[in-house]
């Protein structure tokens, strides 16, 4: 396994994290953990929907990245140009999203929201509701997870040639605090409050140094290939 792959495998899961503690994902994640600790009585059935709805997650995230990643390396000229102009590319991306993330620009995307009947129908799923719930929030994009995914993993992904793996990684890690808050619920629920305190104000530091650190590699990606000074 090459460095480069380690490098994007690390990132995708990174993103994938950063995604999930983000103020709006983060709201879904919350219902998420709503409808999970309702099985509070039951821990192994906490756990077992934690684990469905991390599965749900992460599938959607791998089938909309197959459809992308698949068809922009399976078209020659596409695949060709992005070969040679995705250093250039990423660079003004990569701004973006850093300024995104900095909150320094805004705008909205269409979401996929759930309604009350549909809540009560996979309320009646049990368990699997969870599965059901981790697809449809993860095509719930916002702002944030947008920006993130098709800004920075679909890119990332073409530059790796790899359509499963990062976005798996990428899936896994918007699931992450879901599944732990599962655990957590299925312990005890007084360490929930304190847990979830801690990551919002984790997510703010790490909102913000990698908004920087984005805006600071894309400044250097575009003065080297696009402006070539350095």
């Amino acid at each position: 396994m090459t460095g480069e792959m380690v490098l994007g495998m690390s990132s995708a899961a990174w993103l994938g994290i950063l995604t999930s503690i983000s103020p709006c994902p983060l709201a879904t994640n919350i219902a998420a953990i709503s409808f999970i600790g309702r099985r509070v009585g039951n821990p192994k059935a906490v756990v077992a929907t934690g684990l469905l709805y991390t599965a749900g997650r992460s599938l959607s995230y791998v089938v909309l990245a197959m459809i992308l990643v698949t068809s922009l390396l399976s078209a020659p000229t596409v695949s060709h140009v992005l070969q040679k102009y995705m250093n250039k590319l990423l660079g003004p991306i990569l701004i973006l999203v850093g300024m995104l993330l900095l909150e320094l620009i805004q705008f909205r995307v269409p979401g996929i929201g759930v309604s009350e009947k549909m809540s009560k129908r996979v309320e009646g799923w049990g368990i699997w509701g969870g599965l059901v719930l981790g697809v449809i929030f993860a095509l719930s994009f916002c702002p944030a997870s947008a920006g993130l995914y098709f800004g920075s993993l679909i890119p990332l992904s073409v530059k790796c040639e790899s359509s499963v793996l990062l976005p798996l990684l990428f899936g896994i890690g918007t699931a992450l605090p879901v599944f732990v808050f599962a655990i957590l619920i299925a312990v005890g629920t007084q360490a929930v409050g304190r847990a979830f305190e801690r990551i919002t104000q984790f997510e703010w530091w790490a909102r913000r140094i990698t908004g920087t650190i984005f805006i600071v590699i894309g400044v250097y990606f575009c003065l080297m290939f696009i402006f070539r000074v350095l």
